[in-house]
């Protein structure tokens, strides 16, 4: 059965960066007992990180303050706006793909 995540061989990219052993191994474990491989574990994720996943933004919101990546200030001005954009979303009940425009227009606002 095809891996509906895979994408077609003309739009692939390859990507990779550096882990210990230790935690390979542990992936590898714990994506199999999940029944899924480390790319479509780490496609998964990826997806939720592009398309706003709230538990994805909330694990990254606190990934940010746990090992102090981007100042307090900036956080705070993310959350902010990632908050407005929800009030927006359901007041409006926009579609997602003038959601992507709203934050496009937002982010050239504040130079983020």
């Amino acid at each position: 059965m095809r891996d509906p995540t895979i994408p077609n061989p003309e739009n692939r990219k390859k990507l990779m960066f550096y882990d210990s052993s230790e935690r390979q191994t542990k992936l590898r474990i714990r994506c199999n007992f999940d029944g899924f491989t480390q790319s479509q574990f780490f496609r998964m994720m990826i997806t939720g990180y592009l398309e706003n996943d709230e538990l994805v933004f909330n694990y990254i919101k606190n990934c940010k303050e746990k090992y102090n990546i981007q100042g307090q200030q900036k956080r705070n001005k993310i959350d902010q706006i990632h908050k407005n954009g929800e009030i927006l979303k359901k007041k409006f009940a926009l579609a997602d793909d003038e959601i992507e425009d709203i934050f496009d227009l937002i982010e050239t606002e504040t130079n983020l």
